[in-house]
Order: structure tokens, then sequence, then C-alpha cells
């Protein structure tokens, strides 16, 4: 059975250190979520057990696996005890393997659209789509919904909490609503957005646009000239492209810009940010007169390497960048 596991930095789960191109055998018996090795058919699902973006502002790793002893399912999660490491993935290739799992699942059920200029809708509950012509609209409003377009200028919308959306199209347009939902386009200019809590948007193309207005929204962009926003609380952005363009107003949280040459904002009570040499930071210091909050500065700085250091958490104490040290 094949699958993918996420990873801490350093290909680490719970203590426990993987590699790339090994088997390894779990020798007892194995009890789903307690014992053995741990792995998900559905890429996305890997995100319901690691984070997208983790505290520190890097993105959890991930790799193909297969399954080769006995193996137990509950859930979206399987657990086995002879796991093979197969090749790591990164962002992008993360998304084309959702987007290849999701497709593949869509057609078995025979949703699938090919026909450009296509209109499919739904409003039940566990439904699946599947579009492969250029201008297709795909709209669910059920819960647990799976959405999936390979063309072009393609509309993906889920209302329905748990939903999955996927493109590999360029000039897509990527929203959901619920709660839960996962984005994710691996073509360039397209536009993610999603007012639901803890989703997890993905975004490997250029000029891509992700903005969510929900608490703990996790963003990651790997492309160059991407744009991100959230407004909502605990949330985590990362850029690894170029020319970024990132923006908070969301209290206590984390931006990280991996990027050369990009621009950074968070404004939200006790939110930090970092990035690399050459980068633009800016943040918002509160204080609280007895009632409520109240901002009292706002600050920019361009990272330097040495008044202000490269790949180090900032926040704003006293007028003043401060390094965060845990």
């Amino acid at each position: 059975m094949k699958g993918y596991k996420a990873f801490e930095k350093g290909m680490v789960c719970l203590g426990f250190q993987y590699e790339v191109g090994k088997t390894f055998e779990h020798k007892d018996r194995i009890v789903p979520c307690s014992m053995g090795f741990h792995f998900c058919e559905n890429p996305l699902d890997v995100l319901n057990h690691y984070p997208l973006v983790d505290v520190s502002g890097d993105l959890s790793e991930f790799a193909e696996v297969e399954a080769l002893g006995e193996t137990k399912t509950v859930g979206n999660k399987s657990v086995t005890n002879q796991l093979r490491i197969g090749e790591k993935l990164d962002l992008p290739g993360l998304i084309k393997a959702s987007f290849e799992f999701l497709w593949g699942k869509c057609a078995k059920k025979e949703k699938v659209d090919s026909e450009e200029e296509s209109r499919l809708e739904t409003q039940e509950d566990y439904s699946q789509w599947a579009a492969s012509g250029d201008y297709s609209h795909l709209a669910a409003s059920g819960f647990y919904s799976h959405l999936s377009a390979s063309g072009d200028d393609s509309r993906l919308a889920a209302s329905g909490h748990y939903s999955q959306l996927v493109t590999t199209g360029c000039d897509s347009y990527l929203t959901a609503s619920g709660d839960d939902s996962r984005l994710a386009a691996l073509g360039d200019d397209s536009q993610l957005a999603t007012s639901g809590d803890y989703s997890r948007l993905l975004a490997s193309g250029d000029n891509n646009r992700l903005a969510s207005s929900g608490y703990g929204t996790q963003f990651a962009a790997s492309g160059n000239n991407a744009q991100l926003a959230a407004s909502g609380d605990n949330s985590r952005l990362t850029a690894l492209g170029n020319n970024s363009m990132v923006v908070s107003s969301g209290d206590d949280n984390r931006l990280a810009l991996n990027g050369k040459d990009s621009v950074g904002a968070a404004m939200g009570i006790e939110s930090r940010i970092r990035g690399k040499v050459g980068n633009w930071i800016t943040l918002a210091e509160w204080k609280h007169d007895g009632e409520h909050f109240v901002p009292i500065c706002v600050k920019s700085a361009q990272i330097d390497g040495k008044k202000i250091k490269q790949d180090t958490w900032y926040e704003l104490k006293n007028g003043r960048f401060t390094e965060v040290r845990n």
C-alpha cells in the first residue's frame, strides 16, 4: 500500500529518525494512533497530523512511503509494521501528488468532466468532482467534498467543512468557506481564499495570492511574487519565493520570509517575523490601557545581517526590534 508521511525538519517523527531509501520494521503489534509506523493514503491528509508550517516558520518535510507488511487503517490514517521511505517531496511535489490522488479518486466516482467551459455544481455531502478542461467551474456546498481541476482559468469553490480543492492549471481561483479545508494550486497566477478556521493553503506557482480570514490558518507559497494575507489569529505564513509580500493583522501570528527581496508585516499583538538579509520587516507594538489593547508603535527595518539578523525571530518591544530567544 502506497502513501505519504510528514516529518519534522530532519525527517524526524515523534523522536524517530527516518531516512530516504530505507525500510523500517516494527516488531511489536500495530495499533492505529499508538504503535507502528503511520502514514496517509491521501497526501493532503498528512496535514491533519503535522502542521504545514511549524512554530519555527519552517515547512514540515514530506515523503512518499510504501507499507510492505501488515497494515491497518482507521479514518484517513494507516499504520504498518514495515514501512519503506521513498522519494522526498518539496511543496510543488506534495501539491502534484495531492492532485493526482484526488483526480484518481474523483475519476473512480465517474464525476469527471473533460469539456472546456463546463459547469459542475452539487449540494450533496461527500461529493467528488474533477474537471480537466479549461475555464471550468466547480462548486460544492456539502461537507467533505473533493474538487480537482487540471485546466487553466478554473474556478473551484466549497462551502462545506473539510473540503479539499486542488488545481494544476494557471489563473485558477480556489475558495473555501468551511473550516479545516485544504486549498492547493500548482499553476501560476492562482488565487486561494478561505474564510474558515484551521485551513491550509499551498501554492507553488509564481504570482499567486493567498488570503484567509479564519483563525489558525497555515500558508505556504514557494513561487516568486506571491502575496499572502491573514486577518485571523494564530496563523503561520511562510513565503519561500523571492519578491513576496506577506501581511498579517491577526494576533500571535508568525511570518517567515525565506526568499530574497521580500516584504513582510505582522501588525497583530504578540506577532513575530523573520527573514533573509535584504528583506524588509514591519512590526507593531501594543499595550493594554486597562480596558483593551491599543497600538503604541509601528516600526520597519531592513534585515542587514548585523543589527538585525537573518533567520531570527523578532518582536517589537519598547520601540526596538527584539530578538526572540524561544
